[in-house]
């Protein structure tokens, strides 16, 4: 069984960067998370504000990661599907020919004498 194992010390992780609060009613700790036009947070900012804070961040991160997302799928399948053009021609190549052959071979037998 694989166990999860932690992400290296230089990758930063959203539990750093926002720290969840203890209890609603209890002063938030001094976090430094940027909103809006650069404004820090205080370490008066409420739970409230701070959730605020939180689902903003992560909707820009879900609207940035989905947009990456996209380009970045559909570059592989654009680079996939360029490397199968060679192999698919040949195989609509063979297809093409049997089917030609196949269609050719009654016109090309003896006609049947008809008595």
């Amino acid at each position: 069984m694989n166990r999860p194992t932690a992400p290296p010390r230089f990758v930063p992780t959203l539990t750093e960067i926002v720290r969840p609060t203890a209890a609603p009613a209890a002063p938030a700790p001094a976090a430094s998370l940027p909103v809006g036009g650069g404004v820090q947070s205080s370490p008066g900012v409420s739970a409230e504000l701070q959730e605020q804070m939180v689902q903003r961040v992560l909707q820009r991160v879900n609207l940035v990661l989905e947009r990456r997302l996209r380009e970045v799928v559909g570059q592989l399948i654009l680079e996939h599907t360029q490397s199968l053009t060679p192999r698919l021609r040949e195989e609509i190549e063979a297809v093409v020919r049997q089917s030609v052959s196949q269609a050719f071979k009654p016109e090309a037998a003896p006609p049947a004498a008809d008595f």
